[in-house]
């Protein structure tokens, strides 16, 4: 009796442990946000070599990561175990009340055969994400490993973003520089892989994330590392109940696209305690079409707190698709320090929609290179290699232009920018309104404030904006 009381106690504990409690994110929040609901997964475990996975960095895992999840579905779920070692494997994708764990030393590496991502044809022009998962219920990956994409693979590179030294590091790899030399493609590469388009912009527009997943619930990111993607890291679309705390975010400044944490419509979020050093966007908001028969559309619910971003395009972002809308959302407690932008809410005629009940507060940052606070209403999301021609608008894309408003911002401390507040909208649509900015310091290296006030309206209260030459 004595060692089944311990056990129960044993398995009592470990789900404890791993349901953690949350609540202490939702005291005293200035607007109502239904909160996220930890959930556990079965406690069967199994361990890869268990399933054929060689951890020698040579050896495909394909098929041992497709296996394993396979028997614990069909067993009803459990956690699936990932050694120390070095598991290059191919796509793997999730099912119902999964749990992948990485142990201290665990690194699941994705081969560069691009050919093991292609969708079937016709059903995608981008290749399947390193680690999917669509229409499940109870998904987690945890622990202390590392997921790196080899993004370096898929990515294009700009001559201007580099120094000589990382651009022939690049040439050594093999690929594909444009007649201009001011772009690398990874386009016939030495690793003797083929290539999976007819020319390399085309594949180039093939890059996929290291972890989407569509239409899911009760979703789970605790502890690992997401590195070097071939495009977003962390991208969850449409789907509910997302915990995502204390993971690590990272990839070199100037990797195109390689935005960090990305909701995609997504209800009841909480995004806590974790870290993102990334080449475009750090934590970042976005809404796009809706899709038929599809019951989550917007962003809402969602709360922001306690996390550390380094260098990205922005630090907390919204847009540039927010079709949808974002509501109640609080995003507070975070730091910034050497991003682009410090609070950047960026968005364009025919991608555009509401914010409701955002309230952002207790935000520390340095070292930010342009604006510290950022309204853009004429945002073009652009290419690799893009032209620079301007969108042709019609009367329906301006139907969709930007609605930022009901937007709450205080207790700002900035050390250090460009620019301290820049704001415009579109003329005659009304984009930029209803805007409070209050009990805000923020010290600048340039300009103060570049508001267009006949197309953007916002009200300051006890915001010092102090020249860097004072101090």
């Amino acid at each position: 009796m004595k060692r089944i009381a311990l056990l129960l106690f044993c398995i009592t504990a470990l789900v404890s442990s791993r349901a953690a409690n949350y609540k202490q994110y939702y005291d005293d929040l200035p607007t109502p946000v239904k909160a996220v609901e930890p959930f556990t997964v079965p406690e069967r475990t199994v361990s890869l070599p268990a399933f054929g996975g060689v951890a020698d960095g040579v050896t495909l895992n394909t098929e041992a990561f497709s296996k394993a999840i396979a028997v614990l579905s069909k067993q009803g779920g459990g956690r699936l175990i990932v050694p120390e070692g070095v598991w290059l494997t191919g796509p793997i994708v999730l099912k119902d009340n999964i749990e992948l764990h990485l142990n201290r030393g665990a690194i699941i590496y994705f081969t560069p055969d691009k050919r093991l991502y292609l969708t079937p044809e016709g059903r995608s022009k981008r290749a399947n994400p390193c680690i999917s998962a669509s229409k499940c219920r109870n998904i987690a990956i945890t622990g202390e490993g590392v997921i790196d994409g080899n993004g370096q693979q898929w990515r294009p590179v700009k001559r201007s973003k580099m120094s000589d030294v990382e651009w022939n590091l690049y040439l050594d790899m093999g690929g594909q520089v444009t007649e201009k030399g001011d772009l690398w493609y990874p386009w016939q590469m030495k690793n003797g892989y083929p290539d999976i388009a007819t020319d390399a912009k085309t594949q180039e527009s093939m890059r996929n994330d290291l972890f989407r997943i569509e239409q899911c619930e009760n979703v789970l990111l605790q502890g690992v590392t997401f590195q070097n993607s071939p495009r977003f890291h962390v991208h969850p679309c449409y789907s509910r109940n997302i915990i995502i705390d204390g993971i690590t975010v990272r990839c070199p400044w100037n990797v195109q696209n390689g935005d960090g944490i990305d909701l995609s419509d997504c209800h009841q979020a909480l995004i806590v305690r974790s870290t993102v050093d990334v080449g475009d966007d750090g934590i970042c908001m976005k809404s796009g079409s809706q899709k038929k028969n599809w019951d989550v559309w917007g962003c809402q619910d969602i709360v922001i707190e306690d996390n550390t971003v380094f260098h990205a395009h922005g630090g907390f972002v919204l847009g540039s698709e927010t079709i949808g809308g974002v509501r109640d959302m609080v995003v507070r407690h975070n730091r910034f320090l050497g991003t682009d932008v410090g609070l950047r809410f960026k968005s364009g005629v025919g991608r555009g929609g509401k914010t409701e009940r955002m309230f952002i507060s207790d935000i520390m940052m340095t070292d930010i290179k342009d604006e510290a606070i950022s309204f853009q209403c004429d945002y073009v999301n652009r290419a690799a290699g893009d032209n620079g021609k301007e969108p042709i608008i019609t009367e329906e894309m301006r139907r969709l232009a930007p609605q930022f408003q009901d937007i709450h911002i205080q207790n700002v401390v900035c050390r250090g920018c460009h620019t301290g507040i820049k704001a415009g909208g579109i003329p005659e649509l009304d984009c930029v309104k209803d805007i409070d900015i209050s009990d805000c310091s923020i010290v600048y290296n340039t300009t103060a404030k570049n508001i267009d006030e006949s197309t953007a309206k916002l009200r300051l209260t006890r915001v010092t904006l102090t020249p860097s030459k004072a101090q």
